[in-house]
């Protein structure tokens, strides 16, 4: 027998057939063929067709670290967020946002050396401690508290690298194989996009130092309602200052 392969294989009938270099991409999706770019695009165009998500991790913005870790889907969001060392939770469901945190959330200027709150302000803290307050939209907070609700909102300032593309080495992310994309060999950003089903991004390092998030739980629902009444205070047009 002609030794066409690099051996036999003893006790079997028959010669296995011969073999070559193992293929990265075999049982993958396929995106390690193409180009960071192209891969940039069909991860951009998976997470935004995904109804939902839970994105956790740090994010830098305007001089302000915020810690979030967020479920969101197309009508809304929950979650916590953490700044200057104070952690609130916040729920939106459509347009109606609401925000929950303790007392100290609402009387932080004594904590920080500021104006030390009245009793009045002290009794006011105590009733809002734990409940969801409705923040209006015609209030300033509005906005930026909405944002860390938004799937497309926060999806769109994150997916995106700068500067020349390069795929960079394969791995594992979160349990799942990924191949690493990077902008300007990373001072643009570093992508981990999933090779196994869907081509999710699973990891993001923001340029600038700017953070670093994980994304998972690719579209799998989650229930959002409204709080009930008595889990809630509504201000009415006006959010309390804290």
């Amino acid at each position: 027998m002609s030794a066409m392969c690099a051996g036999l294989v003893v006790g079997i009938t028959g010669l296995t057939g011969c073999s070559s270099e193992e293929d990265p991409d075999a049982g993958t999706n396929g995106i390690g063929k193409l180009s960071a770019a192209k891969i940039q695009s069909k991860s951009r165009a998976a997470a935004d067709a995904a109804p939902a998500v839970r994105l956790s991790g740090t994010l830098v913005s305007k001089g302000h670290t915020y810690k979030l870790d967020m479920r969101l889907k197309e009508d809304g969001g929950t979650g916590s967020v953490t700044s200057k060392g104070e952690t609130f939770q916040l729920l939106r469901v459509g347009k109606q946002l609401f925000l929950k945190a303790d007392s100290a959330f609402w009387t932080h200027k004594d904590a920080k050396g500021g104006e030390k709150p009245g009793k009045a302000d002290g009794e006011a803290a105590a009733k809002l401690d734990g409940k969801y307050v409705k923040v209006p939209e015609e209030d300033a907070a509005y906005q930026q508290l909405s944002g860390f609700t938004d799937k497309d909102v926060l999806l769109a300032g994150m997916l995106t690298l700068h500067g020349k593309l390069a795929t960079g080495d394969r791995g594992t992310t979160a349990g799942s194989p990924s191949i690493e994309i990077t902008g300007d060999e990373g001072a643009g950003g570093t992508l981990d996009v999933s090779l196994k089903g869907k081509p999710y991004p699973l990891r993001l390092e923001r340029a600038g130092d700017a953070g670093m998030v994980r994304l998972g739980d690719w579209g799998r629902d989650f229930t959002l309602s409204e709080p009930g009444k008595d889990e809630m205070v509504d201000y009415g047009e006006q959010l309390p200052e804290s």
